[in-house]
């Protein structure tokens, strides 16, 4: 093989650190996907089977379009639902359409584990020593964490700028920065720097705006190609958002949180539900407890863990007074009737709070 070119899936702005770690590990190149479009969708769609979770879809096409642009070397995560036998399914698709390349999980099992990365990475440069993966793996998950503080002062806020464009652009300049971090020090010094600038975009926000939360599956909650950008449309509407689902979530806080989640939903369940499920609706109760005006749920087609969380999510908003709307994501969702949705939902909940 020649020169190894390693890429991985599409998700959010979750490249840049996932970017960083590699650029400063393997001995390879290192090639962004390119962006989501509606290409991606179609190239995945055509070589998946036809009753699998979007999320499938999605990254399938990333590999493809990257296959075609150089890349050799794959590497993919999985865990919690299907999405745990992904890597062995796109494999076999990809091989069987005459790709030629390396493929690499990082998931031991349905968890991402420190050790099973490091072996990883260490089988693409031999000579990696574990003290240099663990100092640039602590900058890679504070990155994403800083990441994920300014994302959620963002969303409670964008709703509200004065200025368009404001908080977007300036979120672009702060990940242009983050891309050339020189260490751990220097990463401390650019969030702070960034988050007092948010802090100082000028937004007029009333004392009463209404709230929605937003939960469901994980990548169909944090990749804004696949929810059509909903979160943006509520944006628009001059609406407070929350979402408790991010990637610091998911790899750090979702493994201590088990037992409260358990504690706070026990009336409904007895057991975790599988994937996100329990999570959503731990969630919602939270939300719901917070005074939020309203939920949207959003799940790709099929997503079973979803499907069962939705008839307890039923009964959760039934019992707290809050309405849910759910969304459901296919390569054939109309975004037209997602905007007509959410404006029925939203001129609901406003009437409903004006009451």
């Amino acid at each position: 093989m020649d020169k190894k070119i390693i890429t991985f899936p599409q998700l959010a702005n979750y490249h840049i650190p996932i970017e960083f770690l590699l650029t400063n590990l393997v001995e390879c190149d290192v090639l962004k996907s390119p962006p989501i479009t509606q290409k991606t969708i179609e190239l995945g769609s055509k070589h998946s089977p036809e009753f699998v979770c979007m999320p499938f879809k999605y990254n399938l096409g990333n590999f493809i379009e990257s296959l075609d642009l150089g890349t050799n070397v794959l590497l993919q995560a999985g865990g919690g639902c299907r999405y745990g036998y992904y890597a062995e399914v796109q494999k076999q698709i990809l091989k069987d359409l005459g790709y030629k390349f390396e493929f690499y999980s990082i998931t031991e099992t349905d968890k991402i584990a420190i050790i099973s990365v490091y072996k990883t990475l260490k089988s693409l440069n031999p000579k990696l020593k574990f003290f240099k993966y663990l100092y640039y793996l602590i900058i890679t998950f504070k990155m994403i964490h800083y990441m994920d503080k300014i994302d959620i002062y963002i969303r409670k806020n964008i709703g509200f700028e004065v200025i368009p464009d404001s908080f977007d652009k300036l979120l672009l300049e702060m990940l242009d920065d983050f891309k050339n971090t020189t260490g751990l020090f220097h990463l401390n010094k650019l969030y702070r720097i960034y988050l007092s600038r948010f802090k100082k975009l000028e937004i007029n926000k009333p004392n009463k705006n209404l709230k929605i939360g937003v939960i469901g599956e994980l990548y169909t909650l944090m990749e804004p190609f696949s929810n059509y950008d909903l979160e943006k449309m509520l944006a628009k509407m001059n609406v407070e958002v929350s979402r408790y689902t991010n990637v610091t979530y998911l790899i750090i806080t979702k493994r201590f949180n088990n037992k409260k989640m358990l504690k706070i939903c026990n009336k409904y369940c007895k057991y975790p539900i599988g994937a996100d499920g329990m999570d959503n609706i731990a969630s919602a109760i939270s939300l719901a407890l917070e005074g939020y005006d309203g939920l949207i749920h959003i799940k790709p087609f099929g997503c079973t863990p979803e499907i069962g969380a939705m008839h307890i999510l039923n009964k959760v908003s039934e019992d707290y007074k809050i309405p849910i709307i759910y969304f459901t994501f296919d390569n054939q969702t109309s975004i037209e009737g997602i905007k007509t949705r959410l404006e029925a939902f939203y001129d609901m909940i406003k009437m409903r709070r004006s009451k």
